[in-house]
């Protein structure tokens, strides 16, 4: 069965752009993620940004006290997010590249260039009972690198496909791409998660991707909220991945 992580982050961004350095203010992040978890989602992921534009510190303690589900961890690999992460101890974090100027996480991780110390975070990791995912494109080296790393799992970034959705000739090359990259890490021995970009549209093609596990989805499933309510956003979700849906599989 697929498995939906809902991330919370745009919750906390509508949050910050009115009670910024505060201890306060609506809506609540962690108030989200139970009513994420009580629709029917499987995770609940959050992205401690180093910025802190949206989830704060605050926040990830309190989903680590709260949620009953599986708590993803999105966070850069720096120094101080890294001891939040071991001290947090959430079910798994997701290694994701960081620039200041992006709006949301764009582009994967490039394990081949800092193999070293993605490795070294990872047996950090693992040693205190925390699972490791990677942010990588389908691209064999990156996957490659990931595998030789000891990681768990790969995230594989689905920015591109999502991009090119109303393009068929490009949509066609980027969902091979992901399919490829799907099954070379599972002979790799990595499990395989995919986010970025998916929304209620482009979601029915994920299916010709084996060996998914889990799709982490944010943005689209809190837009859909402003107008039908959070709980059923999820539950649309989750019935567009149930593999009999109609409108999945066409």
């Amino acid at each position: 069965m697929l498995k939906l992580g809902v991330n919370i982050d745009h919750v906390a961004t509508l949050r910050e752009a009115r009670y910024k350095n505060t201890k306060h203010g609506e809506p609540d992040p962690i108030a989200a993620a139970l009513i994420c978890e009580e629709a029917g989602a499987h995770g609940i992921t959050a992205h401690l940004r180093e910025d802190r534009r949206h989830i704060q510190d605050r926040d990830i303690w309190k989903l680590r006290e709260s949620i009953k589900t599986r708590l993803n961890f999105e966070m850069a690999n720096s120094a101080e997010i890294v001891d939040i992460a071991l001290r947090v101890k959430p079910d798994i974090v997701c290694l994701v590249p960081e620039k200041r100027e992006e709006v949301t996480t764009e582009g994967g991780l490039d394990v081949v260039a800092n193999l070293e110390s993605l490795t070294t975070t990872r047996k950090r990791m693992n040693d205190t009972g925390i699972q490791v995912s990677l942010f990588i494109a389908p691209d064999p080296r990156q996957i490659e690198a990931a595998a030789k790393s000891g990681s768990q799992f790969i995230e594989l970034h689905t920015g591109s496909y999502a991009e090119s959705f109303g393009l068929a000739e490009s949509r066609a090359r980027e969902l091979e791409r992901l399919i490829a990259g799907a099954k070379q890490a599972n002979v790799l021995g990595l499990k395989v998660n995919a986010g970025h970009g998916l929304n209620y549209e482009n979601l029915r093609l994920i299916y010709d991707v084996p060996h998914l596990v889990e799709l982490n989805i944010g943005h689209s499933i809190i837009s859909r909220a402003i107008t039908v309510g959070l709980k059923a956003a999820v539950q649309e979700m989750l019935e567009l991945m149930l593999p009999t849906s109609n409108i999945a599989r066409c």
